[in-house]
Order: structure tokens, then C-alpha cells, then sequence
């Protein structure tokens, strides 16, 4: 007899058969396997993506966050006496002419060098950056919500968080900088060795920074570093560093051919790409992994074909189609893979929302020192839940849970009533 697809009664037959009891063939068992595979796959997928996701937000916001998103370098300049010249002897209009690029937000020279700090009879180097205040307080993740007043730079120097923990100072203690490229006598040059107060301390969000910056007001900075009258760069920030590429022409057209470009990508793209492969590779990874808990589903179906051949012929000479036959068997595994795939998405999205405490405990169980800020870069281990994430998995479960379903459930359709009838 012909009925309308997906009737009542089909719905009504797979239910008693996914609930099986074990006597009749341990059916449900099979079931439970199957259904606990899918939930596993598809929640280790949700959390791998989310992680990948919120690792990548997390690294470039603090790289957009603390360094400029272009460096604008100076080409060289042959003075008088014929020595070449690195810096920017007008930066203060070559700054105003950035600025003035449709797009660029900000544009403030620099002075750079690096340094021996110390304190408390502890030693590091230290990347000291000349900035002046306005352009300090204009950087999201250092200008403010440090410790102590950055307005009181152009007295003392701000340092990392990081860098203060390892010399033990705190804001109000003196910090010694030494630079090689020091005091130039007619004996030669010797190092210059200055003492500040640290009146302001960041935390820009990586470790790497968080150790070695140190910011001097921009005219000590010339000073300390014998580069009065000159920037050695200028940073510039604009409003979409994902697309900073777009910016080069005109940025080019109004440095002009003193200056070189050196954008974010070019300083982090080794690594950029390097975390795209990897998501690449993850995800087909465990695609597989979703794929191996469905091949569950055609295990748990076959033994119910197996079991269910009796019924299934007497059905079949009550008037049932090969494709109810079909569809009965279809909402037995693709019911089992829509709940699976369901519960593996609250479970993966509950581990990306609470990530946080979830790894507080992993690091209380395991003793801490699971995330080493020093190795990893980051001060813990990030997460962001992304809609196409999910509709990914999802579609991914559902997809394969409904393609493997249908070889047996044809099996099941085929089957000839007289033969499943024949012992009986």
C-alpha cells in the first residue's frame, strides 16, 4: 500500500526498534555506542575549532593591540661628511603627511633601542621605545588600565608587567637602563647608564612584550640613544589592520621614496600561515574522527536488520513498500545522529563558554604549570564560539550520519519477505 513519506506509524516502528531490549538482540546497546561516539566526535570538534578561533583572535589582537600596524623605516640618508644617515630628520611633517592618508588613524614617530635593565640585583633586556604621551595613551591594550599614572611619563618610563615581577619593582621604585651606544668621548663611545622612577605598568597581553617594553618620553629617548633631532621610524595604525595591504599605495605615495613599509603581516605572517595549515589539518582530522563514531551507526544498524528480519518480511506481506521498509530503518540511524550531533554541540559550546574555569580546574588537578605563558606567548588558553563553527560540525555529523545510514537501511528494503520468512 502507498503511504505519504515519514508516516506516523514508520516513526512509530523505529522508535520501538532504537529501544530495543538487550534480549532482543542487545540493539540498544549498539544505539548507545553509536549515539555517545557522535556526541564525543562532534564536541571534540566544536572545542578544537573554538579554540583555534579564540588562539588566533587572542594573538593578533595583542599584536594589533601593543605594535604599530605599519613601520614606516627610513631608507638612509648621506650627510655631509658622507655617513649614512638611518632616521627621519622631519618626522614631525612626515607624520602629519601619514596622517593625512585616508584610513590611517594614527601616526607617531619613534625612537628605538635596546637596553640592559636592572634592579634589585636582577638583570634583562629590554626594548625601549621613545613615544610621546598622547601617542602612548592612543595604544588600546598599554595606554590605559595599567598600574599608576601614564600622565606621569615625562617624569620616569613605563614598563611591562612582566619585567617589573622579574626586577621586583613596583610604580614609585627606579629602574636602571644601560645602553652599549652611550656617551661619545675622544677615548670613543661608552656606555650610558640612567636610572628612572617607573611610574606606570602595563599588561599588553603577551609575554613576550609584557617582559621586554619599556617606554621613555620621546625626547629622552633622543637623548639617552644619541639620536637628537631624528625618529628612527614612525607607526602608523589604521582602521582595519586585517586589510592593511590596501593601505600600502597611498602610505607609499606619502613617504615617498625615503621610507620603507613593514607591515604586521610581513613580522607575523610566518606564523599566521602557519596557524591556518594547522586548522586545516585539524579539521580534517577530525572530520575522520566524526566519520569513524557514524560507521557506528551502520554496525548498530546492520544487527538490527539482522535481528529484525522476521518483522521485517512479515511487514513486507502486510502491504509495507521497500521505501517505508527504507524510511523506518533511515530515522533509526539518522535519529541517532541528530541526537548525538545535538548533544556534542551543548557540550561544546558550554566548553567554549566556560573554558576558563574548566582549565582553572584542569591546572588545579594536574599541580599547575599546564599553560607556560613564557613558551606559548599568551597568558592562558583562549576561546571563541563561532556560528559557522558549529553550523560546520553540524553539518558535517548530520551529513555523514545520513549518507551511512542509507546503505543499510536499503539492505533492510531489499530484503525478500519470502527468504525472512522462510525459518520461521
Amino acid at each position: 500500500m502507498a503511504t505519504r513519506p515519514f508516516a506516523g506509524f514508520e516513526w512509530m516502528i523505529a522508535w520501538r526498534y532504537l529501544r530495543a531490549k538487550r534480549a532482543e538482540g542487545g540493539v540498544s546497546v549498539m544505539t548507545w555506542i553509536s549515539l555517545i561516539g557522535i556526541t564525543l566526535a562532534v564536541f571534540a570538534l566544536i572545542a578544537t575549532l573554538s579554540v583555534r578561533a579564540g588562539f588566533r583572535t587572542e594573538f593578533v589582537d595583542t599584536i594589533l593591540g601593543a605594535n604599530a600596524h605599519v613601520n614606516v623605516y627610513s631608507a638612509g640618508q648621506v650627510n655631509e661628511q658622507g655617513e649614512v644617515i638611518r632616521g627621519f630628520s622631519d618626522y614631525d611633517a612626515l607624520s602629519q603627511r601619514i596622517a593625512g592618508v585616508e584610513g590611517v588613524t594614527r601616526a607617531a614617530p619613534l625612537v628605538k633601542g635596546q637596553v640592559m635593565a636592572s634592579a634589585n640585583d636582577v638583570s634583562g633586556l629590554g626594548d625601549v621605545y621613545g613615544i610621546r604621551l598622547e601617542d602612548l595613551k592612543a595604544i588600546p591594550r598599554v595606554g590605559s588600565g595599567g598600574e599608576g599614572n601614564v600622565d606621569d611619563l615625562d617624569r620616569g618610563i613605563a614598563i611591562g608587567a612582566q619585567m617589573a615581577r622579574d626586577m621586583g619593582v613596583s610604580v614609585g621604585d627606579r629602574l636602571r637602563l644601560t645602553s652599549a651606544n652611550g656617551v661619545r668621548t675622544a677615548f670613543g663611545t661608552s656606555p650610558r647608564v640612567n636610572a628612572y622612577e617607573v611610574v606606570y605598568i602595563f599588561s599588553a597581553g603577551r609575554y613576550d612584550i609584557d617582559k621586554t617594553r619599556v617606554y621613555l618620553p620621546f625626547a629622552e629617548a633622543q637623548s639617552f640613544f644619541n639620536r637628537e633631532g631624528l625618529a628612527d621610524e614612525i607607526e602608523v595604525m589604521v582602521q582595519d589592520p586585517e586589510q592593511v595591504d590596501r593601505y600600502l599605495p597611498a602610505l607609499s605615495d606619502a613617504i615617498g621614496p625615503e621610507g620603507l613599509l613593514w607591515t604586521w603581516r610581513d613580522s607575523s605572517g610566518s606564523f599566521l600561515r602557519a596557524l591556518d595549515v594547522e586548522d586545516n589539518v585539524m579539521f580534517v582530522i577530525l572530520s575522520v574522527l566524526v566519520l569513524i563514531a557514524t560507521m557506528n551507526i551502520v554496525s548498530g544498524l546492520i544487527m538490527l536488520v539482522k535481528n529484525k528480519g522476521r518483522d521485517i518480511g512479515i511487514l513486507r506481506t502486510m502491504g509495507l513498500t521497500e521505501g517505508s521498509i527504507l524510511r523506518v530503518f533511515f530515522i533509526c540511524g539518522a535519529g541517532t545522529g541528530i541526537v548525538g550531533t545535538l548533544m556534542g554541540v551543548i557540550l561544546g559550546c558550554l566548553f567554549a563558554v566556560y573554558i576558563d574555569p574548566i582549565f582553572s580546574l584542569v591546572n588545579y588537578v594536574s599541580g599547575g604549570g599546564v599553560w607556560d605563558p613564557e613558551i606559548r606567548g599568551i597568558y592562558h588558553l583562549p576561546a571563541k564560539l563561532q556560528l559557522s563553527d558549529v553550523l560546520s560540525a553540524v553539518s558535517l555529523s548530520l551529513g555523514l550520519s545520513f549518507i551511512i545510514t542509507i546503505f543499510p537501511a536499503r539492505r533492510a528494503a531489499r530484503m525478500n519477505p519470502v527468504e525472512a520468512l522462510r525459518y520461521e
